[in-house]
């Protein structure tokens, strides 16, 4: 017996998860370490910062939009081969991606490897959020939250090499290098993935506040339902909240002349806010999935988002001091990233394993969406002037969520288990 089986040569499910964990640290920098690269390019090619920066936005839009595609590939090959093949699929798009940006010498070529990039990407990310949720019927929170948490905070182990070999030996070879180093890792855990086979005899969900469907739904019966819609709904107005806040860092630091403060070791306030940030955004996902699986999934989004309102309302009053605006914006990143632990989780509560990933996958392009409304931020802030009247409808949008999830979501999930799906309500 090996260490990827079990007993009766069943395919250990934590190793499962730990490839998972695996292939989406391998996949982070392409997101959090690209602003290691920007200035880089922009100082050998010439093109604009805003040039350089539609990259960015394209690679977000392929690995967004066209996960749910995706995701449907994976459940219809079968958990022997579908997860194998998407995930060898993503490696070599990731290699090639980067391969193609080291040699990138127009803004065409830029965009070209930034679609390659994305669409890999969101091949590895649906690909692992779907194995997680048919893994851990019992833990499906935990599961997806340390998954997720692989995306959201894997890049803390790679910008200080990838920042070494830009400085030493410039941008196109850490491109080069670590492209290819990526796409081979990921071509070899590949080779180990697999989902739960119908024979697999996997862990009830335990818990009555956790009630979770025995029918799978296609993804046309998902479209179809009122309660995927209030979840995508739920997400965007989540998300957008916090990227209107997130994404804005660097300039309310500026605004509030805090950026070039130093505070801890001569590292500046800024500085320290984005480390830390980090950090807590990782923490969150598998800290609120595993209360999810305890207390159930609408209670948790009470709680994270109403602490998450609480902080915007700290940020825009207390967050004019250094390690005030440290605090509360680690305290935005704890109660704002665990939207990608719980959504997933709730969404195969409600609609089952089989289709889980494409079904997941289509809630995640709520994310996608929510980046439509973060420039209304900057439109707010020079229509009044400060960022305080932001951080105040990024609280009244978490408390707005707060209410769906507690009075609108609660009633049809009960409803879904106890009329649509009588057979599935476990709890």
């Amino acid at each position: 017996m090996s260490a990827y089986t079990t007993a009766g040569n069943t395919p250990n499910r934590w190793v499962q998860l730990w490839l998972g964990v695996l292939c989406m640290v391998l996949i982070a920098n392409l997101q959090y370490a690209w602003t290691l690269f920007v200035n880089p390019i922009h100082q050998a090619h010439g093109w604009s910062i805003a040039e350089i920066q539609v990259a960015f936005s394209i690679f977000i839009a392929t690995e967004t939009w066209l996960t749910p595609i995706e995701g449907y590939i994976v459940d219809h090959l079968g958990p022997r081969t579908g997860p194998r093949l998407m995930i060898m699929f993503g490696g070599v798009l990731v290699g090639v991606a980067w391969v193609i940006n080291a040699y990138a010498t127009s803004l065409e070529m830029l965009y070209i490897g930034a679609a390659v990039s994305g669409t890999g990407a969101g091949a590895i990310y649906a690909t692992c959020v779907g194995n997680a949720v048919k893994w851990f019927p019992d833990r499906r929170g935990l599961a997806v939250g340390v998954t997720a948490a692989g995306f959201g905070a894997g890049a803390a182990l790679t910008v200080i090499p990838i920042r070494m070999v830009i400085d030493t030996y410039g941008y196109q070879s850490a491109f080069l290098w670590f492209g290819v180093f990526q796409g081979i890792v990921l071509l070899i855990a590949a080779q180990a993935l697999l989902g739960p086979t119908p024979g697999i005899r996997l862990p009830a969900a335990t818990s009555v506040a956790v009630p979770q469907s025995t029918r799978s739904y296609t993804s046309m019966e998902v479209l179809r339902s009122p309660a995927f819609w209030l979840l995508y709904v739920m997400l965007v107005l989540v998300s957008s909240s916090g990227l209107m806040a997130t994404a804005q860092l660097a300039p309310i630091a500026k605004d509030f002349g805090l950026s070039d403060t130093a505070i801890l070791f001569g590292a500046t306030t800024l500085s320290v806010a984005l480390v830390v940030d980090n950090v807590m955004n990782g923490l969150a996902r598998p800290f609120f999935g595993a209360i999810s699986d305890r207390i159930g999934r609408e209670y948790t989004m009470a709680l994270a988002f109403t602490l998450g309102a609480v902080s915007y309302w700290m940020l825009a009053i207390f967050g004019s001091t250094p390690w005030a605006f440290v605090i509360c914006a680690a305290l935005i990143f704890f109660t704002w990233g665990e939207i990608f632990s719980l959504f997933p989780s709730t969404c195969t509560d409600l609609f089952g394993t089989k289709y889980a990933t494409a079904n997941a996958m289509m809630l995640y392009t709520a994310k996608g969406t929510s980046a439509f409304l973060v420039p209304f931020a900057n439109v707010l802030k020079t229509a009044t002037g400060s960022w305080e009247a932001v951080f105040l409808v990024a609280a009244a949008m978490n408390i707005l969520v707060v209410l769906l999830a507690l009075f609108v979501l609660h009633p049809i999930r009960v409803r879904h288990h106890r009329l649509l799906d009588p057979a599935g309500a476990t709890g």
